[in-house]
Order: C-alpha cells, then sequence, then structure tokens
C-alpha cells in the first residue's frame, strides 16, 4: 500500500506545498503572496482563507483529487514546549494557534490549514517537528542569570531530518546515534542529538553570526548599545542588518564569495570568520557529547557553499567525520516524519497543553 501525503509550509510571503507518495515527491508549488496582498490582512489568523484557497485552487487545476491523500502534514507553528516528533491537529492545538498564539508566525497557518484539508475527506492531519520543540537536559536550561532561563529555539524540523537521514546512511537508528548538527541558512543554529533527543543547542542569538543576524555579542558592548540607541534600531542591528550584512552589505553568501574570488581580502576575513564561529561552536557541543559524535552534519541553504564548508571541515574533522546534506528540505521532512507515523514506526502525540 502507498501513501499520499500533502505537506504545507506557509511563510511570511509564501505557502510552500508538495504532494508526496510514500518518498517520492510528486508536486511541489511554491505560492507566493505578494507584500500587498499581505498587508490587508490585520493578523497571520485573517489570511487562512485566502491561503487555503490558494492551496485548493493550485490541487485542482493540476486535476489533483484530494481523497487520494492519506494525511495532511502541516509546519508546527510557536506553541507551549513540545516534543520531537508527531501531534496529531487537534481542537485544542488550533484554539491555541489562532485564538491564544504564543507570537504571530506564518507557520500558526500549517496546523490549521492542515486540519481543514483532512477532516474535509476524513484523514488525519498532523504537525511535525514543530518550532517550539524542546528536549534540553536541565543542565543546559542555566543560563548564568537566574531571571533568563536558556529556550530551545532552532531549525529543528531540518536538523532533526537531516540527523535521522544520516543515520538511516551509516545503517543505524537515529536513538543509537550521537549527532552535532549545524544549520546554515539565513540565521545559524546548532544542536547536539543524544540518542534520539536534542539535549542541548546554540540558538542564533547563542551562536555565530550569519547572513543577516549577529549572534552572541560582548555583553558589555551590547548594553552599551542598547542605551544610546533606541530600541527598534538595537533589535535591527541585531536581526536583519546583522552579520554579512553588517560588514559587507549583504546578505548573499554567493555575492560574498564572488567578491572573495575577486580578489577582496577584507570579505575573506568577514566570510571565513563565520565558518571560524560555526567551528567553535560545533566545538562547543561535542563537549556535551563527551567527545562520542558519530557524525558532524552541515545542512542549510548555505552549506551549499563549499568555500564555507571547506574551511568549517578543516577545524572540526578532528571531532568527528563530517556529513553535508545542503538545503532546506522543510516539505520533505514534513512529509517523511508524516510517513513514518503512518507506517508505524514512529507514534504520534496527542496535544494537549493549555
Amino acid at each position: 500500500m502507498s501513501f499520499k501525503i500533502l505537506a504545507i509550509n506557509p511563510g511570511s510571503t509564501s505557502t510552500k506545498i508538495a504532494i508526496y507518495e510514500d518518498t517520492k515527491e510528486i508536486y511541489k508549488k511554491n505560492i507566493e503572496h505578494p507584500s500587498e496582498e499581505i498587508a490587508k490582512y490585520k493578523s497571520i489568523t485573517d489570511q487562512y482563507e485566502m491561503r487555503y484557497k490558494q492551496i485548493m485552487d493550485f490541487l485542482n487545476e493540476n486535476n489533483f483529487n484530494v481523497k487520494e491523500l492519506t494525511a495532511v502534514v502541516g509546519r508546527g507553528g510557536p506553541l507551549p514546549p513540545v516534543r520531537s516528533g508527531a501531534y496529531r491537529v487537534n481542537d485544542a492545538m488550533v484554539d491555541r494557534l489562532k485564538n491564544r498564539p504564543i507570537i504571530e508566525h506564518a507557520s500558526n497557518l500549517g496546523a490549521i490549514i492542515a486540519k481543514e484539508i483532512a477532516e474535509s475527506i476524513g484523514v488525519e492531519a498532523f504537525i511535525y517537528d514543530s518550532i517550539s520543540v524542546d528536549e534540553l537536559d536541565d543542565i543546559a536550561r542555566i543560563s548564568g542569570v537566574a531571571d533568563i532561563e536558556r529556550q530551545s529555539l532552532t531549525h529543528c524540523l531540518n536538523m532533526r531530518a537531516a540527523a535521522i537521514k544520516t543515520a538511516g546512511s551509516i545503517g543505524k537508528n537515529y536513538k543509537e546515534c550521537n549527532f552535532v548538527v549545524a544549520h546554515l541558512g539565513g540565521g545559524i543554529s546548532l544542536s547536539a542529538h543524544k540518542k534520539g533527543r536534542m539535549v542541548d543547542m546554540v540558538s542564533d542569538v547563542e551562536g555565530p553570526f550569519s547572513p543577516e543576524r549577529a549572534g552572541v555579542l560582548p555583553t558589555d558592548k551590547l548594553v552599551s548599545m542598547c542605551y544610546t540607541n533606541e530600541q527598534p534600531i538595537v533589535k535591527k542591528k541585531l536581526r536583519g542588518n546583522g552579520g554579512l550584512v553588517s560588514y559587507l552589505n549583504t546578505n548573499s553568501a554567493l555575492e560574498v564569495e564572488n567578491r572573495i574570488n575577486n580578489g577582496d581580502e577584507y570579505a575573506k576575513l568577514v566570510y571565513e570568520a563565520m565558518a571560524y564561529q560555526i567551528a567553535k561552536a560545533i566545538g562547543e557541543l561535542s563537549v556535551v557529547l563527551e567527545g562520542k559524535i558519530d557524525k558532524i552534519i552541515l545542512t542549510g541553504g548555505i552549506a551549499y557553499s563549499e568555500m564555507l564548508t571547506d574551511w568549517i571541515v578543516k577545524r572540526v574533522a578532528f571531532i568527528a567525520p563530517v556529513e553535508i546534506l545542503p538545503g532546506e528540505n522543510e516539505l520533505e521532512s514534513l512529509a517523511l516524519g508524516a510517513l513514518r507515523v503512518l507506517k508505524g514506526e514512529e507514534e504520534a502525540y496527542e496535544y494537549d497543553l493549555d
């Protein structure tokens, strides 16, 4: 028996969808939402009908009968801390995302749209590896200031998918392995995976700078900046105008590489510094796993950059072998997660948090 799964990943200006038959992608579409269209809506929830209709229009235009679907899986939005893996989308989850969202985020619509489509044809809806996955060991929650507890905020979906895929490639189950995974994208985060749990992480505000984000900064100088600038200015310096943008006025790794290839030594220094900081964070999480690591995994869009990954590998290869799995792969990760549930390889949790 084959399984057909619709995966839905709402973003700020697009809704990405794909249909998989087992592990094979058979349809894929990036539905763009122009800024003037998005501006019509007061809240993310208000966009629900528009996005739902455009998904259904695409399926109808391609003569795909939704009754062929075995399940629908949506990107998991911000919820109270949840486990890794699959959750069934139920009324409690939809109520939380619709009426009491933790933050206004496009991914809140993933579960809501998935449930609507699934209920119309009598199949189950899931989310998989929500951005709120939190499996930190208690010792990892201590920050250094009693008023501030570290929280697990990472690119969980892509990192766990890369870890599961890597475990399979070496003939092991994910729950048998230890990995350090680095997601290299517009934001950079890393995680330590110990026998199937993400026991620690380095979030995009705690570690390496990235194309647009500042990463960790000297706290004394950061405090001074906060007292001499308005809050919105500081926030923009940290997210949006940080990282490569701050130093090189671009968030494009490809443009930076072109500059380097044309002899720009300053661009080379900054780009290599990003690799240097990523390598340092990998070393930091290696200590969490006491050096017992099956593989170090580099994933995300910037992992396509051989220049960057070569610099990282040069510094960390002594710790463990390095696997490079470039790309975001979010739709595939959602679909394969739901597939494992349908095949009985994983259990789906029931959401019951307030």
